[in-house]
């Protein structure tokens, strides 16, 4: 019997989509129940909107001012006491929020965790890259013990709505850590779509030149109403912010569209966009790898091309 508890990830009251691919990704296990865990200051808001993802059993609210910021020092000893109430898996998505959470929820229950599930083989069997996605290699979790793992949610589909499951108050006995405390937060402020749940991402890669430049590419963007991405040279160079990374040590995802627009292709970044629907990529180098994967290439000046392709639309 698999009963799976879902570490759901939330920010100013607003569940986040990772959830509910979590959801798609515990449903392939075929569990006897799929429940999702909310903590926070006050649950209510976001424990709603998690009721309503389709395959959901129950929702789980752990209600406490300690829980008012997500530190991950503070919410494991929670979700740990919480997984001991019967179930066999732990999950959460393979974001910034889970794989800071999900080692510490492993170590406190004395199990090795399962990082970046993206298939799932069985209840106790997964296939995860390895290798900087060179190489997807097949992992078993031993039967006899929880399996904790992170799900690459770009992997999977946003599950559904359903019918509003039932949402529960859980009180657990936790002691909570107090060497760490929160600070502040600083979030960056667009009216773009959010990078990792875009349908529609555009990403400039060093060919840009310089941060002016880069530019063009949110202009682009704007126009296809889209979100920005950016290589790790990109990144490096100063041409955009960490955040809008994409690839192995930047953000995975899994628009419908990616256009990738003077970035080369290097496998890192490969590796993070592997699971969009259609890859278009401008280059003027006609050998570059990006052109490997890529469903639609253009060759030629992106100074030249981008004018005429934001006319063109």
């Amino acid at each position: 019997m698999s009963k799976i508890l879902i570490v759901a990830e939330h920010l100013n009251g607003t569940l986040n989509s990772s959830t509910a691919r979590c959801v798609t990704a515990a449903r392939e296990v075929k569990a006897d129940a799929i429940d999702v865990l909310v903590l926070a200051a006050d649950a209510s808001g976001v424990a709603a909107q998690a009721a309503q993802i389709d395959g959901v059993s129950r929702v789980l609210t752990i209600t406490r001012s300690e829980n008012t910021n997500a530190l991950a020092a503070v919410l494991a000893p929670q979700v740990a006491a919480a997984a001991k109430g019967g179930y066999t898996h732990v999950f959460a998505p393979s974001t910034t929020f889970g794989k800071d959470l999900l080692p510490r929820v492993a170590a406190l229950l004395g199990v090795a965790q399962v990082s970046d599930v993206m298939a799932v083989e069985g209840p106790t069997t997964f296939k995860r890259p390895i290798y900087a996605g060179n190489a997807i290699v097949t992992v078993q979790a031993p039967a006899d013990a929880i399996v904790v793992a992170t799900i690459r949610t770009a992997s999977y589909a946003t599950a559904t709505a359903g019918a509003a499951a039932p949402i529960e108050a859980l009180t657990v006995e936790a002691t909570l850590p107090t060497h760490t405390r929160f600070v502040e937060l600083a979030q960056g402020k667009s009216d773009r779509p959010d990078l990792q749940g875009a349908a529609k991402v555009v990403s400039g890669g060093r060919a840009l030149g310089s941060a002016d430049n880069f530019a063009i590419i949110y202009s682009l963007a704007d126009k296809l109403g889209a979100a920005v991405g950016a290589s790790r040279a990109a990144v490096d160079a100063g041409y955009a912010p960490n955040d809008l990374q994409v690839g192995q040590t930047g953000k995975i995802i899994a628009p419908q569209l990616y256009v990738a627009i003077g970035i080369s292709g290097a496998i890192q970044h490969l590796t993070g966009i592997k699971d969009a629907g259609t890859i278009v990529a401008i280059n003027k180098d006609a050998e570059a790898p990006i052109f490997e994967i890529a469903d639609i290439g253009l060759v030629g000046d992106l100074f030249k091309l981008l004018p005429e392709f934001e006319q063109a639309l």
